[in-house]
């Protein structure tokens, strides 16, 4: 069985410069204490002999179970040492060229692999990594803390630093706001933003002073507290002059596949080797094969465990491949796929099950089922503040947490799980409906006069504004006055929404999130100078709402009930290549995620491939109608933060009102409100919560 270590959490504190103070061992126990959900299994600290460096870890042992691969882990003289979170699947491949050339193991796990690896290459150690990951290195030589987050986000790092001079890091927020040092204060702008985005966006976080270091980073915190962080990698422009990882797990100075397929049908390079000439049809041929190679090897890798793994099963096209192919590279060995669903009672119209069950038969796998109702995702509520650390206003928290509960109770620690497919492959049909309007209408009505623009808008808001159509509206107002079209996959309350929920004095103070979504525009275009539109979408989806939502969401939800999740659709080799892919190969002839569709041909049923997509949801509309009525109603409108003065509450009073009686369907709205007032009675005013 190959080797390799735990996900867990990882905390650490610097103490610089003359007025810092020394750490104790009882403040840094308490802060890793407060993840023991991440790492039930095992517990280390280490603190230098000056108590100027402290460093912690708690264990959910995954492989390597021996004691051999706990942390804080040392190299041979005690000058670098390491905590880790996360899984490096080519480790035994950087352990061979590292013994090669003269490093000496005492464990078999990958921990140790990043630490000679940093002895071997210093920072660039990220380039030869293959996994997920966060981890930070102190080099006692040095005298520096290095860390670094995986390329696409899978894995969260947080930081802050304080007044009198220490630096402290963590895979939760909770575990910083342990430290007596760190205020707990909301992030007024990140706040804004959040009610745009349903996240706050990277680098910061609800809490004022405490960051998220962004996917695809790295820094360096020198003794004086002088920090510096860089991006290495980028979805856009991932390898640059810089190495990265072939099919193999191989560190390579250029990923063959990618190069291949840009120089014969991109027209870039030197069209080195090209037998494919550039007709359509063979450059279908090659996306095809490579990207079910890829996606083969990316599942293998996965399944890299010393406890019993499985799949969360939707039923979808990216779950159900998740099983083929994972019962595929287990024939022959007698063990069924464990497969884990949840369904809602009641309420069939969200309910994927039998697509879910057709598939469970088809590959015989050993499958378990959960339903939940409104009264039930109800009792988990008190507890989802503590859990997520900064709200994340996506509903699938709910549901996530409840399957992820039963595959813990099942035995099952480890779940390969399909996020990022419809993001890197394109797969959701507003996706579609967004690029169609923009190399339509959108174009058009930018060649206007923009006072021609103006009377259109200013006639516009007031029919709409009158009957509350924002949306419409708000493609409107950014076409007006020059916006990009594209923000986000979950776009909740637009800057004209906000202008109506908030109080206007404080909406004057606001600036607004469209600069976050041109930054991504504007970086997509410098990295790549002829990305098309859809490449530019999906870049955005890369840099916030995947790795800042839709990744943290699965972190937080399967680590609070002590199991991993495992992305196959997000191997970087992976989405190196798709990014690389012409519009045309994604979505063709209306057909969305359509190299993937081709690519799982025969390996699932066409039943599975070409049926509507459905979509992983919570029915946050009905429960907001039901049990959880007064409840939401009490915590809208009485909560101290709702009465803070930064809300118009006669607009939220409102959309209560119309959305209990039906004339209105704004229970994501809602629900992202009352995430956040949950939040901040949590963790700002300290109450515990009933619900």
């Amino acid at each position: 069985m190959v080797k390799g270590n735990s996900v867990c959490g990882i905390v650490g504190i610097l103490s610089f410069g003359s007025g810092g103070s020394e750490i104790t061992e009882d403040v840094l126990v308490r802060m890793r204490d407060t993840m023991i959900h991440r790492g039930p299994d095992d517990a280390g600290v280490y603190i230098s002999p000056d108590r100027r460096v402290g460093l912690g870890f708690r264990r959910l042992a995954i492989i390597d179970l021996s004691p051999l691969a706990n942390q804080p882990m040392a190299n041979e003289d005690g000058s670098i040492r390491i905590v880790f979170n996360g899984e490096i699947y080519n480790h035994t491949v950087l352990r061979r060229q590292l013994e090669q050339r003269g490093h000496r193991y005492r464990s078999r796990s990958d921990t140790e692999s990043i630490l000679h690896g940093y002895e071997e290459w210093g920072p660039e150690v990220v380039h030869k990594l293959l996994g997920m990951f966060a981890f930070a290195i102190w080099d006692e030589n040095r005298r520096q803390l290095f860390f670094a987050r995986d390329r696409i986000g899978v894995k969260p790092l947080y930081y802050t630093q304080t007044a009198s001079g220490k630096f402290i890091f963590a895979s939760e927020i909770k575990a910083i706001a342990q430290h007596p040092e760190v205020i707990r204060e909301m992030d007024e702008e990140a706040f804004v933003h959040y009610l745009t985005y349903l996240v706050s966006p990277a680098p910061r976080t609800l809490f004022k002073n405490i960051y998220k270091l962004e996917p695809g980073t790295r820094g360096v915190v020198d003794r004086f507290g002088n920090l510096e962080t860089e991006r290495y990698w980028d979805p856009l422009s991932p390898n640059g002059s810089q190495p990265t990882i072939d099919i193999d797990g191989n560190p390579v100075a250029r990923s063959a596949y990618i190069d291949e397929f840009e120089s014969a049908h991109l027209g870039r390079g030197d069209s080195h080797g090209s037998k494919m000439a550039a007709k359509p049809a063979e450059r279908e041929s090659f996306a095809v094969q490579t990207v079910r190679a890829l996606l083969t090897r990316s599942i293998s890798d996965r399944m890299m465990s010393d406890v019993p793994f499985g799949v969360f099963l939707s039923g979808g096209i990216d779950s159900s491949t998740n099983v083929a192919l994972m019962a595929s590279a287990l024939s022959g060995s007698g063990r069924p796929v464990d497969t884990f669903s949840v369904g809602f009672r009641d309420l069939e119209k969200y309910n994927e099950l039998q697509y879910a069950r057709l598939i469970a038969k088809q590959f015989q796998t050993n499958h378990h089922e959960v339903i939940i109702d409104s009264r039930l995702a109800m009792d988990f509520i008190p507890e989802l503040p503590y859990y997520q650390d900064e709200p994340l206003a996506d509903p699938v928290c709910i549901p996530l947490y409840f399957v992820s509960r039963l595959a813990r109770e099942s035995g099952t620690i480890v779940i390969q799980i399909g996020e990022g497919s419809d993001e890197i492959f394109a797969g959701y049909p507003w996706m579609l409906r967004e690029l169609k309007f923009h190399n339509t209408y959108w174009k058009f009505y930018g060649l206007l006069p923009r006072f021609i623009r103006q009377a259109i808008y200013v006639t516009a808001a007031m029919v709409l504004n009158a009957r509350g159509n924002y949306l419409p509206l708000e493609y409107l107002r950014k076409g007006t006055f020059g916006e990009e079209l594209f923000w986000g996959g979950a776009i909740n309350f637009t800057e004209i929404h906000k202008r109506r929920l908030l109080s206007p004095s404080f909406f004057a103070q606001l600036e607004s999130s469209y600069h976050i979504a041109k930054q991504f525009h504007e970086d997509a275009l410098q990295r790549d100078g002829n990305a098309d539109y859809l490449q530019r979408m999906v870049y955005v989806e890369l840099r916030n709402r995947l790795p800042e939502l839709l990744l943290m969401r699965v972190d937080k939800m399967t680590m609070a009930t002590k199991v991993e999740g495992r992305e196959p659709f997000l191997d970087h080799r992976l989405v190196e290549f798709v990014m690389r892919l012409p519009q045309w190969l994604r979505v063709k002839n209306s057909t969305t995620k359509y190299i993937l569709k081709k690519a799982v041909e025969g390996l699932i049923p066409d039943e599975i491939i070409y049926r509507k997509k459905q979509g992983f949801a919570a029915p946050m509309n009905e429960w907001l109608r039901d049990v959880w009525y007064p409840f939401a109603e009490d915590k809208l409108l009485n909560s101290s933060l709702m009465r803070s003065g930064y809300f118009n509450l006669d607009f939220v009073r409102g959309m209560l009102q119309r959305h209990r009686d039906r004339k209105a369907n704004v229970g994501q709205n809602l629900w992202n409100l009352l995430n956040l007032v949950l939040w901040h009675e949590y963790w700002i005013e300290g109450r515990q919560i009933s619900a």
